[in-house]
C-alpha cells in the first residue's frame, strides 16, 4: 500500500509538471506571437510619426521601441532559460535511471547466477537426503539402536540444510521478481522522461528562435538608430541643388552667443566629400579651368568619351521612360545662374557627372532610377538656361572605366578636401582641392573662394529646419564639459555608452550632467573647465586627427574620431559634426 501511495503521488506530480510546462509554451506561443504583430505594429507607428529629416525625433522613437519591448524580450529569455534548466534536470534524471537501469540488470544476472547455483546444491543435497533414507530403511534391520539412532540424526541435519536451502531459493527468486519489476518501472520512467524532453525539447527550440529572431529585430533596431545618428552627423548626401542661396548667420564663425566661454565645433563640408565637388568645380571653373579639366582633377584619369550613345533610354521611378539627354536636361543639381557668372564649365562638367552616373546606375538603362537626392534630382520638365546649354555643349560626353560608364559621384561641399573611391577598377584621387595643397587650404580652397555656405559650418538645425528651441549652436562651458565628460567615460568604458544619448532624446537610462559628472571621476575627470583654445592636429589624408584640451583635470587628448562620435551622441539638439574635417572654436 506504501509503495502503491508513491507511485501514485509521482504519477501526480508528473501530470501536474506537464500540464504545467504544456500550458506555459501555449501562453509563450500566443503572447510571443501577439509581441511580433504588435512589435510590426509599432514599428510602423514610429516610423510615420517623425519627419524623414528629423533625425533626433526618429532616434528617440526607435529608442522607444527598444525599450517597449525589453521587458518581454528578458522574460522570454527568462523563459528559455528555465526550460533550459528543466530540459538539463531531465537529462540529469536520466542518466541517474540508466545507471539504475544497468545495476538493476546486472543484479539479476548475479541474482539468476546465484539461484542457478543454490538449485544444483539442493537438488545433490535432496538426492544424498532421498539414497540416505533408503539406506535408514536397512540399517534398522541390521545394526544396534544406537547406529540407527545416529544415522537418524545425521539424515535430519541434511533434510534442516535442504529446508535452508530452499529458503534461500525461495528468497533469490523472490528478489529476482522484485528485481524485475523494478526494471520495468525503471523502463516505463526512463520513456516517460525521454518523451518528456523531446516535448519540451522542441518547444525550447521553437522558444529559441523565438529569442534569436526578436535579437535580430533589436540588432536591426540598434542598426536603424546608428544610421540615424551617422545622418545627424552628416552621413547624408546632398546637392548645391538643395543648398539655400544664403547661410543661417547664427551658423556662422562670427557670431555672437551673448556669453563666454562658449563653445562650437565647425565642420569643413558636409556630404560624403566624394567625387566631384560641386562648390569646387565653380571655383575651378572661375578660376579659368575647362569642364575636361575639373573633370580629371576629381575623377582621376578616366576617359571623357565624347561619342557615347545618346539613345539609350532612362527609366525614372514615378516619372516614365526618357532619353537620356532629356533625363539629363531635368536635373536639378546645379544653380543655372553659375553659367552667367564664370561657372560655364561647372555646368557642363555636371552635366557630364550626371548623364554617367545615370548609365552606370541604371546600367546603360536596363534599370531604373530614383528622382531624389538619395539618386540624381529630377523633375519632369527641362530645366532650360545655362542648364540646358551646358547639357546641349557637352551632349554624348560620358566618364568612363573599363570599358563602361563610370559612377561619378558628386556633393556641394568637400570641405577642402576629397576622398578617393574605387568603381569598376577606378578609383579617384584623394586631394586637397586648392591651388596649392594642404598648405593653402582654408583660405585657398575652391570651395572658400565659391563662397561655399558649407565650408566651414556650425550645424544646429535637423534637414527639416528643427532647432530643439536653440537659436545657434554655440556651447556654454557646462555643456561642453559635459560632453568631454561623457568621452572620459565613453574611453575608459565604451559599455557606458548606452547611457550617454543627449538629454533631449528621452531615451530610458540616459545620465544627467550630476551623474556624468560623477561617473567622469572614475576616467580622470570630472572636467568643468577648459582653458584657452582647443589645440587640433590635421591629418595629411583630409580629417581632424587629433583634439588636444587644457582642462582643470590636465591636458586631455582625444582623437577626431572618438570626439566626433560621443559630440554627436551627446550634444543637445540637433548640434552635431557633419564632417570628419571639423574644428573647434571658443570665444
Amino acid at each position: 500500500m506504501v509503495k502503491w501511495k508513491h507511485n501514485s503521488k509521482i504519477k501526480m506530480q508528473k501530470a501536474k509538471s506537464r500540464f504545467k510546462i504544456q500550458n506555459l509554451l501555449k501562453f509563450l506561443v500566443l503572447s510571443f506571437g501577439f509581441s511580433l504583430l504588435a512589435i510590426s505594429f509599432k514599428f510602423y507607428v514610429f516610423a510615420q510619426n517623425c519627419p524623414a529629416t528629423d533625425y533626433v525625433c526618429q532616434i528617440a522613437e526607435q529608442e522607444k521601441l527598444l525599450d517597449t519591448y525589453k521587458d518581454a524580450h528578458e522574460k522570454n529569455k527568462s523563459n528559455l532559460a528555465s526550460f533550459q534548466k528543466q530540459l538539463n534536470g531531465i537529462i540529469a534524471k536520466l542518466a541517474d535511471l540508466t545507471k539504475k537501469l544497468k545495476a538493476t540488470e546486472k543484479e539479476i544476472v548475479q541474482r539468476e547466477t546465484d539461484l542457478t547455483a543454490q538449485t544444483e546444491i539442493l537438488s545433490d543435497r535432496l538426492r544424498d537426503i532421498y539414497k540416505k533414507e533408503r539406506e535408514f530403511t536397512v540399517l534398522t534391520l541390521l545394526f544396534s539402536t544406537k547406529s540407527v539412532a545416529d544415522f537418524n540424526q545425521g539424515l535430519t541435519l541434511r533434510r534442516t540444510s535442504a529446508q535452508q536451502d530452499w529458503q534461500l531459493i525461495t528468497g533469490i527468486s523472490q528478489k529476482i521478481s522484485s528485481l524485475k519489476k523494478d526494471k520495468e518501472t525503471l523502463k516505463k520512467n526512463q520513456t516517460s522522461l525521454t518523451s518528456l524532453q523531446v516535448r519540451i525539447d522542441k518547444q525550447a527550440e521553437f522558444l529559441e528562435g523565438e529569442v534569436e529572431k526578436t535579437e535580430t529585430f533589436f540588432s536591426q533596431v540598434k542598426k536603424k538608430i546608428a544610421e540615424i545618428q551617422a545622418l545627424k552627423a552628416g552621413g547624408f548626401s546632398t546637392s548645391v541643388g538643395d543648398v539655400p542661396p544664403a547661410d543661417d548667420p547664427a551658423s556662422r564663425p562670427d557670431y555672437n552667443p551673448g556669453f563666454s566661454p562658449a563653445f562650437a565645433v565647425f565642420s569643413f563640408g558636409a556630404p560624403h566629400r566624394k567625387g566631384m565637388s560641386q562648390y569646387g568645380a565653380y571655383g575651378r571653373a572661375k578660376a579659368g579651368q575647362s569642364a575636361e579639366d575639373i573633370l580629371h582633377a576629381y575623377y582621376g584619369g578616366v576617359e571623357i568619351k565624347k561619342d557615347y550613345s545618346t539613345g539609350i533610354n532612362i527609366r525614372v521611378s514615378g516619372y516614365g521612360t526618357v532619353d537620356i539627354e532629356t533625363y539629363v536636361k531635368r536635373i536639378y543639381e546645379m544653380p543655372s545662374g553659375w553659367g552667367d557668372s564664370g561657372g560655364f564649365e561647372a555646368l557642363k562638367a555636371q552635366a557630364v557627372a550626371a548623364r554617367s552616373y545615370a548609365l552606370a546606375y541604371t546600367n546603360n538603362g536596363a534599370g531604373s532610377i530614383c528622382a531624389t537626392e538619395s539618386c540624381q534630382v529630377y523633375k519632369p520638365s527641362n530645366k532650360g538656361g545655362k542648364w540646358e546649354e551646358a547639357v546641349n555643349a557637352t551632349r554624348g560626353w560620358v566618364l568612363m572605366a573599363g570599358g563602361k560608364p563610370f559612377s561619378a559621384w558628386y556633393a556641394s561641399t568637400a570641405g577642402g578636401y576629397t576622398f578617393s573611391y574605387s568603381y569598376n577598377g577606378h578609383s579617384t584621387p584623394g586631394l586637397w582641392d586648392t591651388p596649392s595643397g594642404k598648405g593653402g587650404w582654408t583660405s585657398q580652397a575652391y570651395e572658400k573662394t565659391a563662397e561655399s555656405p558649407w565650408f566651414y559650418k556650425s550645424w544646429y538645425k535637423t534637414r527639416s529646419n528643427v532647432s530643439y528651441g536653440r537659436s545657434h549652436p554655440w556651447l556654454t562651458e557646462e555643456e561642453f564639459s559635459d560632453i568631454i565628460n561623457a568621452l572620459l567615460i565613453y574611453k575608459g568604458n565604451s559599455s557606458e555608452v548606452t547611457h550617454l544619448s543627449f538629454l533631449e532624446a528621452g531615451v530610458t537610462d540616459t545620465w544627467d550632467r550630476s551623474k556624468v559628472k560623477s561617473e567622469a571621476g572614475k576616467y580622470g575627470g570630472p572636467v568643468t573647465k577648459i582653458n584657452g583654445t582647443p589645440e587640433i592636429v590635421y591629418s595629411n589624408d583630409g580629417f581632424t586627427a587629433k583634439v588636444y584640451l587644457e582642462t582643470d583635470r590636465g591636458r586631455k587628448e582625444f582623437s577626431g574620431e572618438e570626439l566626433k562620435y560621443i559630440f554627436n551622441l551627446r550634444a543637445p539638439g540637433a548640434i552635431g559634426i557633419k564632417s570628419s574635417l571639423f574644428n573647434i572654436m571658443k570665444k
